[in-house]
């Protein structure tokens, strides 16, 4: 591979990682705590500065009716606005 950054890679950044990624994937801080195994929040709070939440992905859904609507606000979606054309738009993290 010949990369030489491969050799600064150590034992500390993966977990570094699997912290970073877990809270990505949970979004609950107690939850990568109790997974690293620290005592204190505040080591655990290094890992949720790495995250960008700003490129979530979410599946997007729209409705014409109430009762479309309706079904996907119990499906656990949110509602974003409605277009001009009156289509409400809805959306859900992946």
């Amino acid at each position: 591979m010949k990369n030489p950054r491969i050799l600064r890679i150590t034992f500390k950044t993966f977990r570094h990682w699997k912290g970073t990624m877990e809270y990505h994937r949970t979004k609950d801080i107690l939850h990568v705590m109790d997974v690293l195994g620290h005592r204190d929040i505040k080591t655990t709070l290094i890992y949720t500065q790495l995250v960008n939440f700003e490129v979530d992905d979410y599946h997007s859904a729209t409705a014409k009716t109430t009762e479309k609507a309706e079904q996907l606000v119990e499906a656990g979606r949110e509602y974003v606005c409605t277009t001009p054309q009156e289509v409400m738009l809805f959306r859900k993290r992946k």
